[in-house]
């Protein structure tokens, strides 16, 4: 792996499945792990490694799919519970024996979620995640609009890009590139890395598994609209609010600091995401849709605020940071703020 930057190592580890990452800081530092979100490696925090305080042990792995780890295939079923298990597994095989920060980014918002049941940590930072019931076809309280989930799920990702993707495609040509679909919809309008750094995140994408059993996954047929209900493999059922669910955080025990930092701005997670099958029916843009009352926009951010305030009721410590003028991604688009508030954070839960 090339062009790392200054103190960044590259490493790989065999746990529960073999799994790449980026290392800084020293080895027997306070352990942070950032976990990369959909279609995006750890190489998305490599940014945040140089010059971050000394006394943190920094590892941002390549999950299950994603990078240059094994492309194990992704039961949806479990939600995000194979990435959970990997990370609890990639713990284990370094060694790290005391309780770990974990950041989640969209997807993996859930997965550390999932993995603080199964091992103690030192705290959650939710950046952007995952809406606490799963992506797309569902009301505020989580129940699903249709009782197959349809609207969610790989049977509802864009054909094109997906071919784009599996022909690895580094073009600006068309708005459905990976390039051009990274700087629409991961950072705030008008954010661009510089060009070589841009270049290195398009190579992370691409680096992708385009399968049944990777990205996007199986689908199903369905009577409800839009006429596909998430199957049982692959990433994006798997985010699927038929099997995604981190909305009982706040029955966890303990319950460990919670920071959850959101872009203003994010097309992605959101109320009315861009991408959700509720927002663009109700555009238009995806006809026959039944109205409000039968499919409304999911509101994800609220939902997330709900779940948090129920930890809060519970007993737990949850701060919100909202990024004005910030997308999917402030740990990029306003990384010198997300990362001031990010480690104040962290040295807040140390004392």
């Amino acid at each position: 792996m090339d062009h790392l930057l200054p103190g960044v190592r590259a490493g790989e580890v065999d746990g529960r499945i073999r799994t790449h990452y980026l290392e800084s800081g020293p080895s027997d530092g306070e352990p942070v792990v950032f976990v990369h979100g959909n279609l995006s490696t750890g190489r998305f925090f490599e940014h945040l490694m140089p010059g971050a305080p000394e006394r943190w042990r920094l590892l941002a792995p390549d999950m299950r799919g994603f990078g240059r780890s094994e492309p194990a295939p992704i039961d949806a079923t479990r939600g995000l519970g194979d990435w959970a298990d990997d990370l609890v597994g990639f713990l284990d095989a370094l060694g790290v024996d005391r309780p770990a920060h974990l950041v989640g980014w969209s997807t993996a918002g859930a997965a550390i979620a999932l993995a603080a049941r199964a091992r103690t940590v030192a705290s959650l930072t939710f950046l952007d995640p995952v809406s606490p019931y799963g992506f797309g076809g569902v009301f505020r309280d989580g129940s699903p609009c249709w009782p197959d989930v349809a609207g969610s799920g790989a049977g509802v990702a864009n054909p094109e890009f997906v071919q784009r993707l599996r022909e690895r495609d580094r073009s600006a040509d068309s708005p459905l590139s990976p390039r051009n679909v990274m700087n629409a919809t991961y950072w705030a309008a008008g954010h661009r890395e510089p060009p070589d750094r841009e270049d290195i995140l398009v190579d992370e994408i691409l680096l992708t598994t385009i399968s049944d059993d990777g990205y996007p996954g199986d689908a199903q047929a369905s009577e409800h609209w839009p006429g596909a209900a998430p199957g049982t493999r692959g990433l994006l059922n798997a985010l699927s609010p038929k099997y995604c669910d981190w909305s009982w955080l706040p029955t966890l025990n303990p319950l460990p600091p919670v920071l959850w930092t959101h872009g203003a701005d994010d097309l992605v997670v959101a109320d009315g995401s861009a991408l959700e099958l509720g927002t663009l029916g109700a555009a238009g843009t995806v006809p026959g849709w039944p109205g409000p009352d039968v499919f409304p926009p999911q509101p994800m951010v609220a939902q997330i605020r709900d779940v948090l305030e129920a930890y809060r009721a519970a007993g737990g410590r949850a701060e919100i940071e909202i990024f004005t003028g910030s997308g999917h991604g402030p740990h990029v688009d306003a990384a010198e703020r997300w990362s001031a508030t990010f480690f104040a954070f962290l040295e807040s839960t140390m004392r």
